[in-house]
């Protein structure tokens, strides 16, 4: 049996590693380890469902209704079809909304031709209709165009993944406790530490406010077998951090913020574009460049407070704030 290395797949398939062991914990994507390999592999049978993964994110449908059809072994053609109906009804609205759009856009578009000399503000607020229209609309979403090819299929994403919503956010500085790992399942190890030390400390307690990041340290890289991550949890500054915890000052800086679900890790290639195409912000690397993840940090919503009342992940709905050092262009 021929066996692919998780490296090998995640050069093939454009997705990262991490996602890959994402995939694995959530019971969607089978892997194998042998004596030979070190790490993660993946047969025909897995490398094919990766491609059915792939495919139904790439039509929006979200993690956990993938899982209940691949779950759905007796009933996965009945389970299949009651996903995709609801969300297509869901795309229908969106259709719907964008339609009424573009008709209210197109009309200030014939407006605006017809009598040049009238301000924007009378165009905008002269039919009532058109404006009780506009406040009806409630969008969270773009709407997905019927697609046929694989090829057109890659690039209704892509057009889909564009931010929309980036904030620009002066984090100040603060004291952490740091827990670094080198090795398999790196994310999952820290973790697991500092989960136990700051449940042990009661962390939450001395500071409600505690917060949680991580980043790559090192990234991960076809040079290397194993990549690292490390966690930083605030604390009071005078404060003493029992081992293997390590007490560090964060300076602070200034970030460009994105959201995202956890396991969307793509979304550090948008981010990073909107900062690249930005007319105000340009990016403010650190030297160490790949080796911190260019200064990128990931914050993990409520961690904290999650950990300190026991919460399953799932209570998390797995929310994430993506960070990435910027600074002002000069004029």
């Amino acid at each position: 049996m021929e066996l692919t290395t998780i490296s090998q797949v995640s050069r093939m398939f454009g997705v990262s590693t991490r996602m890959l062991r994402h995939y694995e914990q959530l019971g969607l994507l089978p892997s194998l380890k042998k004596d030979e390999y070190a790490y993660r592999a993946y047969d025909e049978r897995s490398i094919a469902r990766l491609q059915q993964i792939i495919v139904l994110r790439k039509l929006r449908i979200p993690l956990k209704q993938i899982g209940a059809i691949f779950a759905g072994a007796d009933s996965a053609l009945e389970t299949a079809l009651e996903v995709f109906m609801q969300n297509v009804k869901e795309i229908e609205g969106e259709i719907t909304a964008l339609s009424t759009m573009r008709t209210i856009l197109n009309s200030f578009i014939d407006e605006l031709r017809r009598a040049s000399g009238i301000s924007l503000k009378t165009v905008l607020l002269s039919d009532k209709a058109m404006v009780s229209a506009l406040n009806s609309l409630s969008l969270t979403k773009i709407n997905f165009k019927e697609q046929r090819s694989m090829d057109d299929l890659n690039k209704a994403s892509a057009a889909l993944q564009k931010l929309r919503i980036v904030r620009i956010v002066q984090l100040p500085p603060f004291t952490v406790a740091s827990y670094h790992f080198v090795g398999k399942d790196p994310e999952a190890t820290v973790g697991d530490v500092v989960a136990k030390i700051i449940k042990d400390i009661k962390l939450y307690e001395i500071k409600p406010d505690a917060r949680m990041f991580g980043f790559n340290r090192p990234n991960p890289s076809p040079d290397r077998e194993h990549h690292g991550y490390e966690d930083w949890v605030t604390i009071p500054d005078d404060m003493d951090v029992p081992a293997p915890l390590v007490k560090k000052r964060f300076p602070g800086g200034l970030y460009a913020v994105h959201a995202i679900k956890f396991g969307d890790f793509h979304e550090w290639g948008d981010l990073a574009k909107w900062v690249q195409g930005s007319d105000k912000y340009e990016p403010n690397y650190p030297p160490e460049g790949e080796e911190i993840m260019n200064g990128g940090l990931e914050e993990h919503l409520n961690w904290v407070y999650a950990n300190h009342l026991g919460w399953p992940e799932e209570w998390l709905d797995g929310c994430m704030d993506l960070y990435l050092p910027v600074k002002l262009k000069k004029a």
